[in-house]
């Protein structure tokens, strides 16, 4: 089943769901000898950035710099639709909340500072509302 690449569709139906736990992000030359298991990653140059709930980063002595919680859009994104996580970056920026996206095959995850989730999920279900709950 393809991805929705509709952007009203998208946005009247995207579902922001805040998971459990706290989340952080760390960064390692390689993950060579290190007994983690990160909910995502991602090899740069400069090394491997690791997103791990913050217990595993703290368990291991990986330094970070912010905690965040997850939000999942659940709605099935394609991987080519455009503009819609930069509605939502526009939306979250407006009231002064940072976001890193993180886009799957199936849904699109947002990192967002733990002390403001309950407000982007706020805000959230505000652009869900103000494009329609039919989907159309």
């Amino acid at each position: 089943m393809p991805g929705e690449t509709n952007l009203t569709r998208l946005l009247s139906s995207m579902q922001p769901t805040l998971r459990e736990g706290e989340y952080v992000f760390c960064t390692l030359p390689s993950l060579n000898g290190q007994d983690l298991d990160p909910l995502g990653f991602f090899r740069e140059e400069e090394g491997m950035t690791l997103i791990l709930p913050r217990h595993q980063a703290e368990a291991a002595g990986l330094p970070y710099s912010a905690v965040f919680a997850m939000i999942t859009l659940s709605v099935h994104s394609s991987l080519e639709a455009v503009g819609f996580l930069a509605a939502i970056a526009t939306r979250l920026a407006s009231h002064g909340i940072s976001v890193n996206p993180v886009s799957a095959f199936y849904h699109d995850h947002l990192f967002v500072p733990v002390a403001q989730a309950e407000t982007a999920i706020a805000l959230l279900h505000e652009l869900v509302a103000e494009n329609g709950t039919n989907g159309s």
